[in-house]
């Protein structure tokens, strides 16, 4: 039932700014990883996340300001549209996501929306038992969110790859 193939993907690593904590946990950027249905494409990532372990699916866009998470690691599957996501805060790198991709976020590293298309749809989720906070770049928040990071279990699957590959991986190396 699955309708991942076998993932392409690249790894970017960004610093902590002061603002924001990033992560020396890869982001996993999977380019085209998906085959979507064309009815209803969220519906297809929604169910590639639940299959792999990743639970509380919402369907929505990617905030225009800087924010991360210090609670949960984040999935995002773009369902629909395109767009560029600046990565890493303020100094990061903007990356173009396009309908099929999944980006795994690490808890703390940055992301804002710098531009989309209008009809830009993204399906997001979390490992178990992880609720995501919204925290925007600020360096009065920048310390306590460390150390809640610092805290957070690793994900025991890859939202696309399940139980072997990708992060499950690169993260246990790390």
């Amino acid at each position: 039932m699955s309708q991942a193939f076998p993932p392409r993907h690249a790894c970017f690593t960004f610093v902590g700014d002061g603002a924001v904590p990033n992560s020396p946990l890869p982001l996993l950027l999977y380019r085209g990883v998906v085959k979507l249905d064309e009815n209803d494409p969220a519906a297809t990532i929604e169910r590639l996340f639940t299959e792999n372990g990743w639970t509380g699916t919402w369907r929505n866009g990617i905030y225009p300001f800087h924010h991360y998470h210090s609670t949960a690691h984040e999935v995002l599957g773009i369902a629909r549209g395109s767009a560029v996501v600046r990565f890493g805060g303020e100094r990061g790198r903007d990356v173009e996501v396009e309908a099929g991709d999944v980006v795994v976020i690490p808890a703390g590293v940055g992301h804002k929306r710098q531009s989309a298309s209008d009809d830009f749809l993204v399906v997001g989720a979390y490992p178990p038992d992880m609720e995501a906070d919204l925290i925007k770049a600020d360096p009065a928040d920048y310390e306590a969110a460390q150390k809640r990071i610092a805290e957070l279990p690793m994900p025991r699957t890859d939202p696309v790859t399940g139980k072997t590959g990708g992060l499950t991986e690169l993260y246990h190396a790390a």
